[in-house]
Order: structure tokens, then C-alpha cells, then sequence
């Protein structure tokens, strides 16, 4: 299956249930050092995106 991404980019998803908790871990990274703040706040951004359109899908997989 595939998702896209924020920047439109098409990504290949192989194994949903580890691709879900990659993303999960992604969206709470943060550096210590805030003068990343503002890539901090794309980057968890860009990962919760891909992250709900990945438990999306499992949704229906979930009820059959």
C-alpha cells in the first residue's frame, strides 16, 4: 500500500502495524537544544500526518 506525504511524495508501506509504531515514535522526538524548535514542529508535523493516515487504514482492517 501506499501514503502520501506532505510534500505530495508517495511512500510504500510493506508492514502497517511497524510502520505505525515508527511513526508513533517519530512524532515525539525533540532536540534538547531549542534552537531547533521550528524543525522540531515540521518534522512532528510531518510524522503525525503520516501517522494518521497510516491508523486510518488500519481502521478497516481492525473491523473485519
Amino acid at each position: 500500500m501506499k501514503v502520501t506525504d506532505l510534500n505530495g511524495c508517495p511512500i510504500e508501506v510493506t508492514d502497517l502495524k511497524e510502520a505505525i509504531r515508527i511513526t508513533k515514535q517519530y512524532k515525539k522526538y525533540m532536540h534538547e537544544d531549542k534552537s531547533y524548535s521550528d524543525f522540531d514542529k515540521r518534522q512532528n508535523t510531518y510524522w503525525t500526518d503520516i501517522y494518521e493516515k497510516l491508523t486510518v487504514i488500519k481502521e478497516p482492517c481492525k473491523n473485519n
